[in-house]
C-alpha cells in the first residue's frame, strides 16, 4: 500500500473503479494523494500488478463486517445430551423440564442426544425404555426428527434428535408474522404430557421417585393379641 509499492510500472484502477491503464507508481500515487485516498495493490501476481485508489480503512472496516457476518451464519453444529436421570423412576414433569431443554437446543440447530439409564431390575423391562423413546419422538416430532434409532449401550438407551429444518423456518416466520402483526409471538408448541399431575415436584430427576412396579410386594402379617 502507497510507499510500500515498490515495483513500477502498474496497471490502475482509479476512485470510480474504471481502468487508468498502465502508468508509472509514482504518477499513481500523486493521483490517489490528491482524491485523498490510498494506492492499494489487490492482483501482485499479474504483469504489471494491478493497483486500485481506494479508502483502505474503510475497506477494512467493511471487510471485517462481512467476515463477522459469515461467521455468524455458520454457527458450528454442537451435539448436545439430555439425560433423564439415573432410572425410569423420573417424574412425568421432570421428563418435560428435560424436553423443553431439549427443544431450546433443537430451536438453535444443535442435535440432541436423549440419553436414559436403567437401575437394577429395571433392565427386565426394556421393553418401557423403548415406549418411553418412541413417545419422546412423537412429542418432538414438530421440530426434530429421529437421525439415530434408540439402541441399547450398557445399562442405557440413547437415541439423536435432529433439527427438522423446515418444521423450525416455519415457527419462526409464524412467530416474526405475528410480531410484525402486533400480537404476541407464539411459544413452541408442546405436546401434551397425559401422565403429569398438577402437583409433581420439580426436583432433580435424580431424586424423584415413583413405586417400582418390578419389586415383589411385601406382605403384611397381623401380629397375634398378646
Amino acid at each position: 500500500m502507497n510507499e510500500r509499492i515498490r515495483i513500477s510500472p502498474v496497471r490502475l484502477l482509479d476512485e470510480n473503479n474504471e481502468m487508468v491503464g498502465v502508468i508509472e507508481t509514482d504518477e499513481a500515487l500523486r493521483r490517489a494523494r490528491e482524491a485523498g485516498l490510498d494506492l492499494v495493490e489487490v492482483a501482485s501476481t499479474a504483469s504489471p500488478p494491478v493497483c486500485r485508489i481506494m479508502d483502505f480503512g474503510k475497506w477494512k472496516y467493511e471487510q471485517s463486517k462481512k467476515d463477522k457476518a459469515t461467521r455468524a451464519k455458520s454457527k458450528t453444529t454442537e451435539l448436545k445430551e439430555v439425560r433423564l436421570g439415573r432410572s425410569m423412576k423420573i417424574d412425568p414433569h421432570d421428563i418435560g423440564i428435560r424436553l423443553d431443554q431439549a427443544r431450546r437446543f433443537l430451536m438453535d440447530g444443535h442435535k440432541v442426544q436423549i440419553v436414559q439409564n436403567f437401575r437394577g431390575r429395571e433392565m427386565m423391562h426394556k421393553d418401557r425404555g423403548q415406549q418411553r423413546m418412541a413417545q419422546i419422538v412423537e412429542q418432538m416430532s414438530d421440530v426434530a426428527k429421529l437421525e439415530v434409532p434408540p439402541r441399547f449401550m450398557g445399562r442405557r438407551i440413547t437415541m439423536i434428535l435432529a433439527p427438522d429444518k423446515p418444521k423450525i423456518d416455519k415457527i419462526r416466520r409464524r412467530a416474526a408474522s405475528q410480531q410484525a402483526g402486533g400480537g404476541p409471538p407464539p411459544e413452541a408448541p408442546e405436546a401434551p404430557d397425559e401422565t403429569a399431575t398438577p402437583d409433581a415436584a420439580s426436583a432433580p430427576a435424580e431424586t424423584a421417585s415413583s413405586p417400582d412396579l418390578t419389586e415383589t410386594p411385601v406382605e403384611k402379617v397381623k401380629a397375634p393379641n398378646a
